[in-house]
């Protein structure tokens, strides 16, 4: 286990926050710890690199299946092809000539699929190797140029420079917060992306209600895959370290009712669809005054 002392956003030392049981894997308990100038939450001691990816090995793990077994499942399906659409509607929204993209954290391919047919050039990367084995099939029906990497360093290399800034939309969908090297990774980012470029990420947001009320069974914590949780300011602090400034947040409010219908599952051993349900619109009601919603979009610009 990799233990982290101080906070990679202002060098602080941490002090600890809550403690969280990992529900989809091993079981285990895991410590998160504050970072309290940037309100960035870290979990630690962490596993090492080399061990992550077992943590990610289980068919519960619903982003790298097209899995539709239970009724968790389907609910996310069904929520995920309607969110697809809402992601498109916003990149289309940009001004990009060349509309190059990325997304970081493909899956299965679905959101890259949906970019293609709305005349997006699309490159994607997937760290799991069997949902990038699923991404690559579908979009390779579709165009054999557009390939799905293993790494960012992998799209780096296929670049003509090392520097190339080929990028018009960066997109990373609740992706971030699984980053382990979490400085080096934005300085690569911004590396990939054009002077007028757009980085889209959506991470959960730990100062929501639905967080709050759920506290240590608050299934967004998601330790140890989710070595990061962050805050509004610790996004903002952390990307204008890279002299790159948030210009937008936008709510994801569907979150809010998947999030609390797990984390009602790991709470008391049913999913209590009534209970999450009532939980997640509570969320959603209360983030209308504080903006506070259970997952948040970041729009962000080079500055």
């Amino acid at each position: 286990m990799k233990q982290m002392l101080k906070s990679p956003i202002h060098n602080n030392l941490l002090k600890s926050y809550i403690s969280c049981k990992d529900h989809t894997v091993s079981h285990e308990t895991f410590s998160i710890f504050i970072d309290e100038e940037s309100e960035l939450l870290i979990t630690t001691p962490r596993p090492e690199l080399a061990e992550l990816a077992k943590y990610y090995e289980s068919e519960d793990y619903i982003s790298h299946s097209n899995t539709n077994k239970t009724f968790i499942d389907k609910v996310y399906q069904r929520v995920r092809s309607f969110t697809i659409k809402k992601k498109v509607k916003l990149i289309n929204s940009f001004n990009s000539e060349e509309k190059i993209i990325l997304d970081i954290g493909a899956g299965t391919g679905d959101f890259l699929l949906a970019c293609k047919k709305n005349n997006w050039k699309i490159t994607g990367i997937e760290p799991n190797e069997n949902a990038r084995a699923i991404a690559n099939s579908k979009i390779n029906k579709k165009d054999s140029n557009s390939k799905i990497f293993d790494k960012v360093e992998d799209v780096l290399n296929n670049t003509q420079s090392p520097n190339s800034k080929i990028f018009d939309v960066i997109t990373m969908w609740h992706v971030l917060e699984h980053v382990p090297n979490l400085t080096e990774y934005v300085s690569q980012l911004k590396s990939l992306l054009k002077p007028n470029g757009t980085l889209i990420i959506a991470v959960p947001n730990f100062k929501s209600y639905d967080a709050t009320y759920y506290e240590k069974f608050w299934a967004a914590y998601d330790v140890p895959r989710h070595l990061w949780h962050f805050s509004r300011k610790a996004i903002t602090d952390l990307f204008r370290k890279e002299k790159m400034i948030v210009v937008e947040i936008l709510p994801m409010k569907f979150d809010s009712y998947y999030v609390s219908l797990l984390s009602e599952k790991y709470k008391t051993g049913n999913s209590n669809f009534f209970k999450a349900f009532y939980i997640g619109f509570m969320s959603n009601y209360k983030a209308r005054s504080t903006k506070e919603y259970s997952s948040l979009i970041y729009i962000i610009k080079n500055h």
